[in-house]
């Protein structure tokens, strides 16, 4: 029986509509529009993070994490919603009874000067091209719409949901050959993002969480962070600017480097070319292979914490 809350937009999977007594896939609706976004639950445990494989030594050593329990996007964010936070007017224009207040003052991106979609089209496709600022603004628009509070996982959180309970290289085992019938990589993408859903899901239902578009996570990027990291759900807290850690590989990445623990950085590199002083807060514009996912604790932080998240100021990039 799915029964629905208006105030909300959230379409629950179960009987119940008590938020403290449900931990189930739910669909949540953008409230006054017809998009929207399938989440599914993620346990709460303990895996072995990152290996110990010698080629890669920014995943060693691999060692015991625990996590707290959260949901977790489904598919990569598509343009259908992000492209409603991107554009005040495009979103008022298809959001039945306009904007609240609330929503209407939000700072949005700068619209960008080059066509983000990189030529690959948006109908069912992930989101590409925005810098971490630019997702964790995208989840406090989805947070002034919903009132629920949503961010991008944290670094151990995206493993962990990768994994699914594995412990070998793929969520499915070893098998290398096999990688193609789970994600969009160099191999077989023709050069382009793909709409989110075709390929095979984990064991826990998630699409796409190799190849496609490589997702953002809240961790600063240090190669040794694993030998000093803490064990209850850690995080790098990002000082800087660069890196952050980036996880899947993307739709341009070759085979041999994708795998639950493969770790890649975000590089200033990615803004080049763009003319401004300083450069875009919101986007890459030689990034077409960055997209996001997003999460929701089972637990939400306070008040105090959502604000201090999502208010966070942008680092100017020169």
């Amino acid at each position: 029986m799915k029964k629905y809350l208006a105030a909300t937009g959230l379409l629950l999977m179960s009987f119940q509509v008590n938020q403290d007594d449900v931990f189930e896939a739910y669909t949540q609706k953008i409230p006054g529009t017809e998009v929207t976004f399938d989440l599914t639950p993620i346990p709460a445990g303990s895996f072995l993070m990152g290996s110990n494989d010698q080629q890669f030594p920014d995943q060693n050593p691999a060692h015991e994490v625990k996590i707290d329990a959260f949901w977790i996007g489904v598919h990569e964010v598509t343009w259908d919603a992000f492209e409603l936070f991107l554009d005040k007017h495009y979103e008022e224009s298809m959001t039945e009874g306009g904007l609240e207040e609330r929503v209407d003052g939000l700072t949005r991106p700068s619209l960008p000067y080059l066509d983000m979609t990189f030529g690959m089209g948006k109908e069912g496709k992930p989101a590409v091209g925005m810098t971490q600022y630019g997702a964790l603004q995208f989840c406090h628009w989805l947070y002034l719409k919903t009132g629920i509070f949503y961010r991008i996982p944290t670094e151990a959180e995206w493993e962990y949901a990768a994994r699914a309970g594995s412990k070998e290289r793929f969520f499915f085992g070893d098998d290398a050959s096999k990688l193609s019938e789970f994600a969009w990589t160099k191999a077989n993408s023709e050069g382009s993002t793909q709409p989110v859903g075709k390929k095979k899901p984990n064991a826990w239902g998630l699409f796409d969480v190799y190849g496609n578009v490589q997702e953002w996570t809240m961790d600063l990027y240090e190669p040794d962070f694993y030998t000093r990291s803490g064990k209850d759900n850690p995080l790098n807290k990002a000082d800087k600017l660069y890196p952050h850690v980036v996880r899947g590989g993307s739709f341009k990445t070759a085979e041999d480097q994708i795998g639950s623990a493969y770790r890649s950085p975000s590089d200033p590199a990615w803004k080049r070319i763009d003319p401004q002083i300083p450069k875009s807060q919101w986007w890459f514009p030689e990034a077409p292979f960055i997209g996001l996912r997003i999460v929701r604790p089972l637990i939400p932080p306070s008040p105090e914490e959502i604000q201090a998240y999502y208010n966070q100021e942008p680092i100017a990039d020169y």
